[in-house]
Protein backbone atom coordinates (compact mmCIF):
# COMPACT_ATOMS: atom_id res chain seq x y z
CA UNK A 1 0.00 0.00 0.00
CA UNK A 2 1.31 3.44 -0.95
CA UNK A 3 1.51 5.80 2.05
CA UNK A 4 -1.61 7.93 2.38
CA UNK A 5 0.23 11.25 2.40
CA UNK A 6 0.36 11.05 -1.40
CA UNK A 7 -3.44 11.25 -1.43
CA UNK A 8 -3.49 14.39 0.68
CA UNK A 9 -0.54 16.41 -0.58
CA UNK A 10 1.50 17.42 -3.60
CA UNK A 11 5.20 18.25 -3.30
CA UNK A 12 7.43 19.83 -5.94
CA UNK A 13 11.23 20.05 -5.84
CA UNK A 14 13.74 22.38 -7.46
CA UNK A 15 16.69 21.38 -9.63
CA UNK A 16 18.80 20.75 -6.51
CA UNK A 17 16.28 18.26 -5.11
CA UNK A 18 15.10 20.63 -2.38
CA UNK A 19 11.43 20.99 -1.51
CA UNK A 20 9.99 23.98 -3.35
CA UNK A 21 6.22 23.82 -2.89
CA UNK A 22 3.90 21.76 -0.73
CA UNK A 23 0.12 21.76 -1.13
CA UNK A 24 -2.54 19.96 0.90
CA UNK A 25 -5.69 18.36 -0.55
CA UNK A 26 -8.64 17.34 1.62
CA UNK A 27 -12.41 17.13 1.79
CA UNK A 28 -14.42 19.33 4.14
CA UNK A 29 -15.30 16.31 6.29
CA UNK A 30 -11.72 15.01 6.60
CA UNK A 31 -11.30 13.11 9.85
CA UNK A 32 -7.98 11.49 10.73
CA UNK A 33 -9.66 8.64 12.56
CA UNK A 34 -11.83 7.45 9.68
CA UNK A 35 -9.84 8.66 6.67
CA UNK A 36 -6.38 7.58 7.79
CA UNK A 37 -6.52 4.96 10.55
CA UNK A 38 -9.58 3.07 9.28
CA UNK A 39 -8.45 3.28 5.64
CA UNK A 40 -5.04 1.79 6.43
CA UNK A 41 -6.73 -0.87 8.58
CA UNK A 42 -9.07 -1.80 5.71
CA UNK A 43 -6.21 -2.16 3.23
CA UNK A 44 -3.49 -3.55 5.52
CA UNK A 45 -5.00 -4.61 8.87
CA UNK A 46 -1.80 -6.36 9.97
CA UNK A 47 0.45 -3.36 9.33
CA UNK A 48 2.31 -2.34 12.48
CA UNK A 49 1.16 0.98 13.96
CA UNK A 50 2.65 1.09 17.49
CA UNK A 51 5.55 -0.80 19.03
CA UNK A 52 5.60 -0.22 22.79
CA UNK A 53 7.90 -1.27 25.61
CA UNK A 54 8.70 -0.08 29.12
CA UNK A 55 11.61 -0.08 31.52
CA UNK A 56 10.55 -3.42 33.02
CA UNK A 57 10.79 -5.17 29.66
CA UNK A 58 7.04 -5.41 28.97
CA UNK A 59 6.08 -5.20 25.30
CA UNK A 60 2.97 -4.53 23.22
CA UNK A 61 2.43 -4.22 19.49
CA UNK A 62 -0.68 -2.66 17.96
CA UNK A 63 -1.52 -3.05 14.29
CA UNK A 64 -3.64 -0.57 12.38
CA UNK A 65 -6.40 -3.17 12.58
CA UNK A 66 -6.07 -3.06 16.36
CA UNK A 67 -6.11 0.74 16.54
CA UNK A 68 -9.11 0.98 14.20
CA UNK A 69 -11.09 -1.59 16.22
CA UNK A 70 -10.15 -0.30 19.68
CA UNK A 71 -10.73 3.35 18.74
CA UNK A 72 -14.20 2.52 17.38
CA UNK A 73 -15.07 0.57 20.52
CA UNK A 74 -13.68 3.30 22.79
CA UNK A 75 -15.56 5.94 20.82
CA UNK A 76 -18.82 4.05 21.18
CA UNK A 77 -18.23 3.56 24.90
CA UNK A 78 -17.42 7.23 25.51
CA UNK A 79 -20.54 8.32 23.64
CA UNK A 80 -22.57 5.89 25.75
CA UNK A 81 -21.01 7.63 28.78
CA UNK A 82 -22.29 10.98 27.54
CA UNK A 83 -19.23 12.38 25.76
CA UNK A 84 -20.37 14.24 22.66
CA UNK A 85 -19.01 16.15 19.70
CA UNK A 86 -17.35 19.37 20.89
CA UNK A 87 -16.77 18.16 24.45
CA UNK A 88 -13.21 18.77 25.61
CA UNK A 89 -11.42 15.77 27.09
CA UNK A 90 -8.18 16.06 29.07
CA UNK A 91 -5.93 13.06 28.34
CA UNK A 92 -3.08 12.27 30.75
CA UNK A 93 -1.85 8.84 29.62
CA UNK A 94 1.93 9.26 29.96
CA UNK A 95 3.51 7.00 27.32
CA UNK A 96 0.86 4.28 27.67
CA UNK A 97 0.05 2.59 24.35
CA UNK A 98 -3.64 3.19 25.12
CA UNK A 99 -3.11 6.85 24.14
CA UNK A 100 -3.03 5.99 20.45
CA UNK A 101 -6.47 4.41 20.26
CA UNK A 102 -8.01 6.79 22.83
CA UNK A 103 -6.84 9.84 20.86
CA UNK A 104 -8.15 8.29 17.64
CA UNK A 105 -11.47 7.54 19.35
CA UNK A 106 -11.88 11.17 20.40
CA UNK A 107 -11.13 12.30 16.85
CA UNK A 108 -13.76 9.92 15.48
CA UNK A 109 -16.56 11.11 17.78
CA UNK A 110 -15.72 14.79 17.33
CA UNK A 111 -14.62 15.37 20.91
CA UNK A 112 -11.71 17.79 21.41
CA UNK A 113 -8.45 16.16 22.51
CA UNK A 114 -6.63 18.14 25.21
CA UNK A 115 -3.30 16.38 25.92
CA UNK A 116 -1.52 17.03 29.21
CA UNK A 117 1.54 15.67 30.93
CA UNK A 118 1.16 13.46 34.00
CA UNK A 119 3.66 15.69 35.83
CA UNK A 120 1.07 18.44 36.38
CA UNK A 121 0.28 19.24 40.00
CA UNK A 122 -3.22 19.64 41.42
CA UNK A 123 -3.44 23.40 40.82
CA UNK A 124 -2.26 22.91 37.20
CA UNK A 125 -5.03 20.39 36.57
CA UNK A 126 -7.61 22.61 38.24
CA UNK A 127 -6.60 25.49 36.01
CA UNK A 128 -6.95 23.37 32.88
CA UNK A 129 -10.35 21.99 33.85
CA UNK A 130 -11.72 25.48 34.41
CA UNK A 131 -9.97 27.28 31.56
CA UNK A 132 -10.94 24.72 28.89
CA UNK A 133 -14.28 23.66 30.42
CA UNK A 134 -13.12 20.04 30.53
CA UNK A 135 -15.96 17.49 30.50
CA UNK A 136 -13.93 14.32 31.00
CA UNK A 137 -10.42 13.23 32.00
CA UNK A 138 -8.79 10.02 30.81
CA UNK A 139 -5.79 9.16 32.95
CA UNK A 140 -3.01 6.68 33.52
CA UNK A 141 -3.63 4.42 36.49
CA UNK A 142 -1.03 5.55 39.04
CA UNK A 143 -2.66 6.36 42.38
CA UNK A 144 -0.57 9.50 42.79
CA UNK A 145 -1.81 10.93 39.48
CA UNK A 146 -5.39 9.84 40.09
CA UNK A 147 -5.25 11.44 43.53
CA UNK A 148 -4.18 14.78 42.08
CA UNK A 149 -6.94 14.59 39.47
CA UNK A 150 -9.58 13.77 42.12
CA UNK A 151 -8.50 16.76 44.20
CA UNK A 152 -8.50 19.07 41.18
CA UNK A 153 -11.90 17.90 39.89
CA UNK A 154 -13.46 18.37 43.32
CA UNK A 155 -12.47 22.04 43.27
CA UNK A 156 -14.22 22.81 39.98
CA UNK A 157 -17.89 23.38 39.11
CA UNK A 158 -17.48 21.25 35.95
CA UNK A 159 -17.04 18.00 37.91
CA UNK A 160 -15.66 16.17 34.84
CA UNK A 161 -16.18 12.45 34.41
CA UNK A 162 -13.05 10.52 35.34
CA UNK A 163 -11.74 7.51 33.42
CA UNK A 164 -8.61 5.44 33.73
CA UNK A 165 -6.92 2.46 32.08
CA UNK A 166 -5.28 -0.74 33.38
CA UNK A 167 -6.69 -0.49 36.93
CA UNK A 168 -9.76 0.69 38.83
CA UNK A 169 -9.28 3.75 41.01
CA UNK A 170 -11.62 5.46 43.45
CA UNK A 171 -13.84 7.89 41.58
CA UNK A 172 -12.64 6.63 38.17
CA UNK A 173 -14.26 4.29 35.65
CA UNK A 174 -11.88 1.94 33.86
CA UNK A 175 -12.18 2.04 30.06
CA UNK A 176 -10.01 -0.65 28.56
CA UNK A 177 -11.80 -3.64 30.12
CA UNK A 178 -15.20 -2.64 28.75
CA UNK A 179 -14.47 -2.27 25.05
CA UNK A 180 -15.30 -5.81 23.91
CA UNK A 181 -18.98 -5.11 24.52
CA UNK A 182 -19.02 -2.50 21.75
CA UNK A 183 -19.00 -2.90 17.93
CA UNK A 184 -15.68 -3.02 16.09
CA UNK A 185 -16.85 -0.47 13.53
CA UNK A 186 -18.16 2.95 14.51
CA UNK A 187 -20.76 4.69 12.38
CA UNK A 188 -19.19 7.89 11.13
CA UNK A 189 -19.89 10.94 13.28
CA UNK A 190 -20.10 14.03 11.04
CA UNK A 191 -17.24 16.50 11.56
CA UNK A 192 -15.99 19.51 9.59
CA UNK A 193 -12.45 20.71 8.98
CA UNK A 194 -13.25 23.94 10.83
CA UNK A 195 -14.30 22.12 14.03
CA UNK A 196 -12.07 22.19 17.08
CA UNK A 197 -9.83 19.11 16.92
CA UNK A 198 -7.14 19.54 19.55
CA UNK A 199 -6.13 22.11 22.16
CA UNK A 200 -2.60 22.43 23.47
CA UNK A 201 -1.81 24.32 26.63
CA UNK A 202 1.45 26.07 25.79
CA UNK A 203 4.40 25.35 28.02
CA UNK A 204 3.84 28.51 30.04
CA UNK A 205 7.36 29.85 30.51
CA UNK A 206 5.67 33.17 31.29
CA UNK A 207 2.28 33.46 33.01
CA UNK A 208 -0.51 30.90 32.82
CA UNK A 209 -0.41 28.58 29.80
CA UNK A 210 -2.42 29.71 26.79
CA UNK A 211 -4.80 27.38 24.94
CA UNK A 212 -3.83 26.97 21.28
CA UNK A 213 -6.79 25.68 19.25
CA UNK A 214 -6.23 23.47 16.19
CA UNK A 215 -8.81 22.25 13.68
CA UNK A 216 -9.25 18.97 11.77
CA UNK A 217 -6.65 19.86 9.12
CA UNK A 218 -3.92 19.87 11.77
CA UNK A 219 -2.78 16.23 11.26
CA UNK A 220 -2.10 16.85 7.56
CA UNK A 221 0.38 19.59 8.39
CA UNK A 222 2.68 17.01 9.97
CA UNK A 223 3.28 15.32 6.62
CA UNK A 224 6.15 17.73 5.89
CA UNK A 225 7.85 16.92 9.19
CA UNK A 226 7.48 13.16 8.87
CA UNK A 227 8.28 12.81 5.17
CA UNK A 228 10.99 15.44 4.64
CA UNK A 229 12.43 16.26 8.09
CA UNK A 230 12.21 12.98 10.01
CA UNK A 231 12.53 11.21 6.64
CA UNK A 232 10.56 8.24 7.93
CA UNK A 233 10.36 5.05 5.89
CA UNK A 234 7.24 3.16 4.85
CA UNK A 235 7.10 0.10 7.14
CA UNK A 236 9.94 1.60 9.18
CA UNK A 237 9.99 2.37 12.90
CA UNK A 238 10.25 5.95 14.12
CA UNK A 239 11.11 6.97 17.68
CA UNK A 240 10.43 10.50 18.89
CA UNK A 241 11.25 10.93 22.56
CA UNK A 242 8.19 12.74 23.95
CA UNK A 243 5.47 12.35 26.53
CA UNK A 244 1.97 12.21 25.05
CA UNK A 245 1.18 15.45 26.87
CA UNK A 246 3.68 17.40 24.77
CA UNK A 247 3.01 18.91 21.35
CA UNK A 248 6.08 17.00 20.17
CA UNK A 249 3.99 13.84 20.42
CA UNK A 250 1.74 15.16 17.65
CA UNK A 251 4.85 16.11 15.68
CA UNK A 252 6.57 12.77 15.92
CA UNK A 253 4.41 9.97 17.29
CA UNK A 254 1.14 9.74 15.39
CA UNK A 255 -0.18 11.94 12.59
CA UNK A 256 2.54 12.49 10.02
CA UNK A 257 4.17 9.15 10.79
CA UNK A 258 1.03 7.12 10.12
CA UNK A 259 0.22 9.17 7.01
CA UNK A 260 3.71 8.26 5.77
CA UNK A 261 3.31 4.56 6.56
CA UNK A 262 5.78 4.16 9.41
CA UNK A 263 5.14 2.64 12.82
CA UNK A 264 5.90 4.61 15.96
CA UNK A 265 8.20 3.30 18.68
CA UNK A 266 7.03 4.14 22.20
CA UNK A 267 9.45 3.67 25.07
CA UNK A 268 7.84 4.29 28.44
CA UNK A 269 10.24 5.45 31.14
CA UNK A 270 10.14 7.59 34.25
CA UNK A 271 13.62 9.09 34.04
CA UNK A 272 15.87 9.28 31.00
CA UNK A 273 18.96 7.09 30.93
CA UNK A 274 21.06 7.30 27.79
CA UNK A 275 22.15 3.66 27.86
CA UNK A 276 18.61 2.36 28.28
CA UNK A 277 17.44 4.48 25.36
CA UNK A 278 20.26 3.15 23.20
CA UNK A 279 19.32 -0.42 24.14
CA UNK A 280 15.79 0.23 22.85
CA UNK A 281 17.14 1.65 19.60
CA UNK A 282 19.32 -1.40 19.13
CA UNK A 283 16.78 -4.07 20.16
CA UNK A 284 13.87 -2.83 18.05
CA UNK A 285 15.97 -1.66 15.08
CA UNK A 286 14.61 1.88 15.04
CA UNK A 287 15.06 3.44 11.60
CA UNK A 288 14.54 7.16 12.34
CA UNK A 289 15.07 9.04 15.60
CA UNK A 290 14.14 12.42 17.05
CA UNK A 291 14.88 13.73 20.54
CA UNK A 292 14.91 17.13 22.28
CA UNK A 293 18.27 18.91 22.59
CA UNK A 294 18.43 18.15 26.31
CA UNK A 295 18.67 14.41 25.61
CA UNK A 296 21.21 14.81 22.81
CA UNK A 297 23.36 16.85 25.20
CA UNK A 298 23.15 14.16 27.86
CA UNK A 299 23.98 11.41 25.38
CA UNK A 300 26.86 13.31 23.82
CA UNK A 301 28.38 14.16 27.18
CA UNK A 302 27.95 10.70 28.77
CA UNK A 303 28.93 8.51 25.83
CA UNK A 304 27.26 7.15 22.68
CA UNK A 305 27.58 3.58 21.40
CA UNK A 306 27.81 3.60 17.61
CA UNK A 307 26.29 0.11 17.30
CA UNK A 308 23.13 1.31 19.08
CA UNK A 309 22.48 3.63 16.15
CA UNK A 310 23.39 1.10 13.46
CA UNK A 311 19.80 0.83 12.19
CA UNK A 312 19.06 4.57 12.46
CA UNK A 313 19.15 6.27 9.06
CA UNK A 314 18.16 9.79 10.10
CA UNK A 315 18.29 11.89 13.30
CA UNK A 316 16.52 15.17 14.07
CA UNK A 317 15.77 17.56 16.92
CA UNK A 318 13.54 20.48 17.90
CA UNK A 319 12.22 22.18 21.03
CA UNK A 320 15.11 24.59 21.52
CA UNK A 321 18.36 25.31 19.76
CA UNK A 322 21.08 22.64 19.80
CA UNK A 323 24.70 23.71 20.10
CA UNK A 324 26.99 22.92 17.18
CA UNK A 325 29.42 21.18 19.55
CA UNK A 326 26.79 18.57 20.43
CA UNK A 327 26.02 17.99 16.75
CA UNK A 328 29.73 17.44 16.13
CA UNK A 329 30.12 14.98 19.01
CA UNK A 330 27.04 13.03 17.91
CA UNK A 331 28.28 12.85 14.32
CA UNK A 332 31.67 11.59 15.43
CA UNK A 333 30.03 8.84 17.46
CA UNK A 334 27.33 7.72 15.01
CA UNK A 335 28.10 9.13 11.57
CA UNK A 336 24.68 10.82 11.63
CA UNK A 337 24.04 14.52 11.20
CA UNK A 338 21.34 15.91 13.52
CA UNK A 339 18.79 17.82 11.44
CA UNK A 340 17.36 20.71 13.43
CA UNK A 341 13.89 22.13 13.14
CA UNK A 342 11.76 24.87 14.68
CA UNK A 343 8.10 25.18 15.53
CA UNK A 344 5.66 25.64 18.39
CA UNK A 345 2.59 24.14 20.01
CA UNK A 346 0.71 26.71 17.91
CA UNK A 347 2.14 25.37 14.63
CA UNK A 348 3.55 22.32 12.95
CA UNK A 349 7.20 22.40 11.81
CA UNK A 350 7.86 25.96 10.60
CA UNK A 351 11.57 25.81 9.72
CA UNK A 352 13.66 22.70 9.15
CA UNK A 353 16.62 21.00 7.56
CA UNK A 354 14.72 19.03 4.95
CA UNK A 355 15.61 16.11 2.74
CA UNK A 356 17.79 17.22 -0.15
CA UNK A 357 19.30 20.14 1.75
CA UNK A 358 22.93 20.38 2.75
CA UNK A 359 22.62 21.20 6.46
CA UNK A 360 24.66 23.94 8.05
CA UNK A 361 25.51 23.05 11.61
CA UNK A 362 23.87 25.46 14.02
CA UNK A 363 21.13 26.37 11.55
CA UNK A 364 17.44 25.55 11.93
CA UNK A 365 17.24 25.19 8.16
CA UNK A 366 14.79 26.85 5.79
CA UNK A 367 11.06 27.64 5.99
CA UNK A 368 8.42 24.96 5.48
CA UNK A 369 6.49 25.85 2.27
CA UNK A 370 3.24 25.56 4.25
CA UNK A 371 4.15 28.84 5.95
CA UNK A 372 5.16 32.24 4.62
CA UNK A 373 7.91 33.03 7.14
CA UNK A 374 9.20 36.59 7.61
CA UNK A 375 11.65 38.13 10.07
CA UNK A 376 10.62 41.57 11.26
CA UNK A 377 12.05 44.28 13.52
CA UNK A 378 10.20 45.99 16.37
CA UNK A 379 8.26 48.11 13.85
CA UNK A 380 7.23 45.00 11.87
CA UNK A 381 9.51 45.89 8.97
CA UNK A 382 11.27 42.96 7.23
CA UNK A 383 14.95 42.66 8.09
CA UNK A 384 17.84 41.91 5.72
CA UNK A 385 20.18 38.93 5.70
CA UNK A 386 22.35 38.90 8.81
CA UNK A 387 20.00 41.13 10.80
CA UNK A 388 18.10 39.95 13.85
CA UNK A 389 14.31 39.79 13.67
CA UNK A 390 11.31 38.11 15.19
CA UNK A 391 10.09 34.98 13.43
CA UNK A 392 6.59 35.68 12.12
CA UNK A 393 4.10 33.90 9.86
CA UNK A 394 2.44 36.12 7.26
CA UNK A 395 -1.29 35.29 7.13
CA UNK A 396 -2.39 38.20 4.94
CA UNK A 397 -2.70 36.15 1.74
CA UNK A 398 -3.94 32.98 3.41
CA UNK A 399 -4.28 31.38 6.83
CA UNK A 400 -2.16 28.22 6.97
CA UNK A 401 -4.36 25.21 7.69
CA UNK A 402 -1.97 24.07 10.42
CA UNK A 403 -1.54 27.29 12.39
CA UNK A 404 -3.73 27.42 15.48
CA UNK A 405 -6.82 29.52 14.88
CA UNK A 406 -6.68 31.38 18.21
CA UNK A 407 -5.86 31.31 21.88
CA UNK A 408 -9.11 30.20 23.45
CA UNK A 409 -10.80 32.81 25.67
CA UNK A 410 -7.73 35.05 25.64
CA UNK A 411 -8.26 38.22 23.61
CA UNK A 412 -5.21 39.87 25.14
CA UNK A 413 -2.94 37.12 23.81
CA UNK A 414 -4.73 37.07 20.45
CA UNK A 415 -4.13 40.80 20.02
CA UNK A 416 -0.51 40.48 21.13
CA UNK A 417 0.47 37.59 18.87
CA UNK A 418 -1.70 38.36 15.81
CA UNK A 419 -0.98 41.89 14.58
CA UNK A 420 -1.44 43.41 11.13
CA UNK A 421 -1.80 40.06 9.44
CA UNK A 422 1.27 38.54 11.09
CA UNK A 423 1.40 35.79 13.69
CA UNK A 424 4.29 36.58 16.05
CA UNK A 425 6.12 33.56 17.46
CA UNK A 426 8.05 35.52 20.08
CA UNK A 427 11.30 33.90 18.89
CA UNK A 428 14.16 35.73 17.24
CA UNK A 429 16.54 34.62 14.52
CA UNK A 430 18.57 35.79 11.52
CA UNK A 431 19.07 34.26 8.09
CA UNK A 432 22.18 34.15 5.93
CA UNK A 433 22.67 34.87 2.23
CA UNK A 434 21.72 31.27 1.38
CA UNK A 435 18.40 31.50 3.22
CA UNK A 436 19.37 29.38 6.23
CA UNK A 437 17.86 30.51 9.54
CA UNK A 438 19.74 30.66 12.85
CA UNK A 439 18.03 30.79 16.22
CA UNK A 440 18.88 33.58 18.68
CA UNK A 441 16.37 33.28 21.52
CA UNK A 442 13.02 34.43 22.81
CA UNK A 443 12.34 38.14 22.38
CA UNK A 444 12.55 38.59 26.15
CA UNK A 445 15.78 36.57 26.43
CA UNK A 446 18.04 38.91 24.45
CA UNK A 447 20.61 40.59 26.73
CA UNK A 448 21.41 44.28 26.31
CA UNK A 449 24.84 45.05 27.78
CA UNK A 450 26.85 48.25 27.18
CA UNK A 451 24.92 48.87 23.96
CA UNK A 452 25.45 45.34 22.63
CA UNK A 453 22.60 42.91 21.95
CA UNK A 454 23.67 39.41 22.97
CA UNK A 455 21.68 36.27 22.19
CA UNK A 456 21.93 33.65 24.96
CA UNK A 457 22.32 30.80 22.50
CA UNK A 458 25.51 32.14 20.95
CA UNK A 459 27.23 32.20 24.36
CA UNK A 460 25.79 28.83 25.36
CA UNK A 461 27.12 27.35 22.12
CA UNK A 462 30.66 28.26 23.15
CA UNK A 463 30.38 27.37 26.83
CA UNK A 464 28.97 23.88 26.14
CA UNK A 465 32.20 23.02 24.32
CA UNK A 466 34.11 23.01 27.61
CA UNK A 467 34.53 19.41 28.83
CA UNK A 468 33.36 20.28 32.35
CA UNK A 469 30.01 21.71 31.21
CA UNK A 470 27.04 19.37 30.96
CA UNK A 471 24.37 22.05 30.50
CA UNK A 472 24.22 25.83 30.75
CA UNK A 473 21.83 28.75 30.44
CA UNK A 474 22.73 32.37 29.73
CA UNK A 475 20.69 35.24 31.17
CA UNK A 476 21.16 38.95 31.83
CA UNK A 477 21.45 40.29 35.38
CA UNK A 478 20.94 43.97 36.28
CA UNK A 479 23.99 46.21 36.39
CA UNK A 480 24.00 49.99 36.96
CA UNK A 481 26.96 50.59 34.65
CA UNK A 482 26.30 48.23 31.76
CA UNK A 483 22.53 47.81 32.03
CA UNK A 484 22.91 44.05 32.16
CA UNK A 485 25.73 41.59 32.72
CA UNK A 486 25.94 38.22 31.01
CA UNK A 487 25.39 35.46 33.55
CA UNK A 488 25.99 31.73 33.05
CA UNK A 489 24.15 29.18 35.15
CA UNK A 490 26.11 25.96 34.73
CA UNK A 491 25.48 22.28 35.40
CA UNK A 492 28.80 20.45 35.63
CA UNK A 493 29.62 16.99 34.35
CA UNK A 494 29.95 14.21 36.90
CA UNK A 495 33.25 14.40 38.75
CA UNK A 496 33.80 18.14 38.17
CA UNK A 497 33.96 20.41 41.19
CA UNK A 498 32.60 24.00 41.26
CA UNK A 499 35.55 26.25 42.14
CA UNK A 500 36.60 29.85 41.63
CA UNK A 501 39.43 28.57 39.45
CA UNK A 502 36.92 26.81 37.20
CA UNK A 503 34.84 30.00 36.93
CA UNK A 504 37.87 31.91 35.65
CA UNK A 505 38.73 29.06 33.31
CA UNK A 506 35.24 29.12 31.81
CA UNK A 507 35.33 32.89 31.38
CA UNK A 508 38.67 32.71 29.59
CA UNK A 509 37.38 29.81 27.47
CA UNK A 510 34.50 31.96 26.18
CA UNK A 511 36.64 35.07 25.69
CA UNK A 512 39.05 33.16 23.47
CA UNK A 513 36.29 31.79 21.24
CA UNK A 514 33.88 34.67 20.74
CA UNK A 515 33.68 38.46 20.99
CA UNK A 516 35.06 39.47 24.42
CA UNK A 517 31.97 41.50 25.36
CA UNK A 518 29.89 38.29 25.32
CA UNK A 519 31.75 36.41 28.03
CA UNK A 520 29.82 35.65 31.27
CA UNK A 521 30.98 38.10 33.94
CA UNK A 522 28.84 36.18 36.44
CA UNK A 523 28.89 32.38 36.77
CA UNK A 524 26.74 30.29 39.10
CA UNK A 525 26.90 26.53 39.45
CA UNK A 526 23.73 24.48 40.00
CA UNK A 527 22.77 20.82 40.12
CA UNK A 528 19.99 21.25 37.54
CA UNK A 529 18.33 23.92 35.42
CA UNK A 530 14.64 24.77 35.81
CA UNK A 531 12.70 23.31 32.88
CA UNK A 532 9.18 23.05 31.57
CA UNK A 533 7.48 19.65 31.50
CA UNK A 534 8.55 19.39 27.83
CA UNK A 535 12.21 19.83 28.75
CA UNK A 536 12.77 23.45 27.72
CA UNK A 537 14.91 25.64 29.96
CA UNK A 538 12.79 28.17 31.90
CA UNK A 539 14.77 31.36 31.33
CA UNK A 540 12.03 33.41 32.97
CA UNK A 541 12.59 31.58 36.29
CA UNK A 542 16.33 32.19 36.04
CA UNK A 543 15.72 35.88 35.27
CA UNK A 544 13.40 36.20 38.27
CA UNK A 545 16.08 34.68 40.47
CA UNK A 546 18.67 37.02 38.96
CA UNK A 547 16.59 40.14 39.61
CA UNK A 548 15.88 39.08 43.18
Amino acid sequence: MEPLFHRYSTTTFDEKGQMKDFTLHYEENFNFGYDVVDVIADEEPGKRAVQWCDEAGNEKMLTFGDVARLSSQAGAYLMQQGIRKGDRVLVMLKRHYEYWYIATALHKIGAVLVPATHMLRTHDITYRIQAADIRAIISAESEDLCGRIREAAAETPQKPKLFTVRAEREGFTRIDDKLDAYPERLERVPTHISDQFLIYFTSGTTGNPKMAVHTYTYPLGHIVAAAYWHCVQNDGLHLTVADTGWAKCSWGKIYGQWLCGTAVMVYEFERFHAEQMMQVLEKYQVTTFCAPPTLYRLMAKTGIRREAFASVKHASTAGEALQEEIIRLFHEATGLEIMEGFGQSETTLVIGNFEGMQPKRGSMGKPNPLYKVVLVDADQNPVKAGEQGEICIDTRDRMPETLCICYLNNEEANERYWRNGLYHTGDTAYFDEDGYYYYIGRVDDVIKSSGYRIGPFEVESVLIQHPAVLECAITGVPDEERGQLVKATVVLCEGCEPTEELKKELQTFVKERTAPYKYPRVIAFTKELPKTTSGKICYNILRQQDWK
